[in-house]
């Protein structure tokens, strides 16, 4: 059995292991609030303007239809993988890391290449995978320009043909506790499913003229897309953390009340040891 000493010491230490992940818990909460306002006002215009391409490239000519839009036979994919350049948030981290594996399974007669964004991800693949680039840097000074330069060379890459396909696998933010594992195609841009349903067929006005528009919106449309996909992460990642770090608070004060209760018993039977050789010792006195 462990002495009383010991038993101090693991309590004490489990205190300030307490207040760490207590403190990490608070400033995650406050950061998520920011990264939560951020990716809620994205998603919107990002999807609208993802709706808007789809539509008017779908009714162009065959012959008008933009670079970034057609589809060619698969020989060389890109998967652009979303972590954080830091731990201690559960399973964040380590999703990603497998949905990349699963792909790279289910791909196997592709090659592929991954761009990771993150330290955590870019350890993960640097040993055993082709890395197109590495994005972690990304995370020192977060802003859609930032995001943009990332996305222009993926960009050039696939109009060159180094690649067929480009998908990008981050954590989509849900709420603070649930965050979805999601891929989503990047390039070429995906055209609406046909349906039997019909359909509102919207008349737009072009000024100048649709391949000049097309040609500004369709980039700028893409690198939203990546830029709202690191954004969903950050408040992922944020989300994850309080979520890990308050368990790990109440699992630590789990552990403390346990210790404290052995310390107590232990305690107490260190006193009545001695209460019963002070007696014995009495006793033993009285007789002699």
């Amino acid at each position: 059995m462990a002495n009383l000493k010991e038993i101090r010491g693991r309590i004490t230490s489990i205190s300030s292991t307490m207040q760490i992940t207590r403190a990490m818990k608070m400033v995650s909460a406050a950061k998520l609030k920011k990264a939560q306002d951020a990716i809620v006002m994205l998603r919107p215009y990002s999807e609208k303007l993802q709706e808007l391409i789809q539509n008017v490239n779908s009714s162009s000519d065959p012959d008008q239809i933009s670079v970034y839009a057609q589809k060619r036979e698969v020989k060389r994919i890109l998967f652009i993988a979303v972590t954080s350049n830091r731990g201690l948030a559960g399973a964040f981290n380590s999703s990603i890391v497998k949905e990349l594996n699963l792909q790279f399974q289910n791909n196997s007669q592709y090659e592929i290449e991954v761009l990771p964004v993150g330290k955590k991800v870019y350890d993960a693949v640097r040993r055993n995978r082709s890395v197109y680039a590495n994005g972690s840097s990304v995370y020192d000074n977060l802003n859609f320009d930032a995001v943009a330069h990332i996305t222009e060379g993926v960009m050039a890459s696939f109009k060159e043909g180094k690649f067929d396909e480009v998908y990008v696998i981050y954590n989509k933010f849900v709420n603070a506790a649930t965050q979805e594992v999601t891929t989503e195609q990047l390039l070429p841009i995906s055209m609406p499913e046909e349906t039997t349903e019909p359909q509102v067929e919207t008349d737009y006005i072009f000024e100048p003229n649709k391949t000049e528009i097309l040609d500004n919106l369709i980039p700028k449309s893409i690198k939203t897309q990546v830029f709202k996909s690191i954004l969903d992460s950050v408040a992922s990642e944020h989300g994850a953390r309080m979520t890990a770090m308050h368990k790990a608070t109440d699992n630590a004060e789990a552990l403390r009340n346990d210790l404290k209760i052995f310390y107590n018993k232990a305690r107490q039977a260190a006193i009545t040891n001695e209460i019963l050789e002070i007696v014995s010792g009495a006793e033993a006195l009285k007789n002699s």
